[in-house]
């Protein structure tokens, strides 16, 4: 890394712009700074699961490794034309999703985004994911973007279903399913 954040307030956003790691400098309000504000809050969600799963030890690896996939994402956003992700990235959570998902029963009712506090930090975190998607997708039709990306987000949200449910089941726990009002009073 070549510089190093020695101080915070430098003043140099005041005037609403803001600068990429190229040395060029946007409007705060452009899709990519967006795009970059997504993923730090994908990040962010991410810790907060993290946070609620500190005793376990095999979803603190997976998600320690996500929240540094998703920083060099967010790299990648902010040095146009820099790559740092790749295919085994992807392949990691591709990896997880199965393990965890051949665990699970099959669905056979939507799930409502409830439950335990790690599982609705899951729903939230999947939400996440799939709002910086739909940034990313609108990014991508302007500028070149690394179609892993986009794939990497798309994976990441299914593997945050995936652990809502996983974790729903914790401590004889259960997913709460939504009930049609059509049919509840059958």
């Amino acid at each position: 890394m070549g510089n190093r954040l020695s101080k915070i307030v430098t003043r140099t956003g005041d005037k609403g712009e803001t600068g990429l790691g190229d040395g060029s400098r946007l409007p705060k309000d452009d899709l990519r700074i967006h795009c970059l504000g997504e993923i730090d809050e994908l990040n962010s969600w991410v810790g907060m699961i993290r946070a609620a799963l500190a005793d376990d030890d095999m979803l603190q690896l997976l998600l320690s490794q996500i929240q540094h996939d998703l920083f060099d994402l967010g790299g990648e956003l902010a040095m146009p034309g820099y790559q740092a992700l790749n295919e085994s990235m992807v392949e990691g959570l591709e990896e997880a999703l199965e393990d965890y998902n051949a665990l699970l029963p099959p669905m056979k009712d939507f799930i409502l985004p409830a439950g335990n506090e790690a599982t609705a930090r899951c729903h939230m975190t999947r939400t996440v994911a799939r709002r910086a998607e739909r940034a990313l997708v609108s990014l991508a039709k302007r500028d070149d973007i690394s179609p892993l990306a986009l794939t990497y987000l798309n994976r990441l949200s299914d593997l945050m279903f995936v652990l809502a449910r996983k974790l729903a089941r914790r401590n004889g726990g259960t997913e709460v399913l939504w009930r049609s009002r059509r049919h509840s009073d059958a």
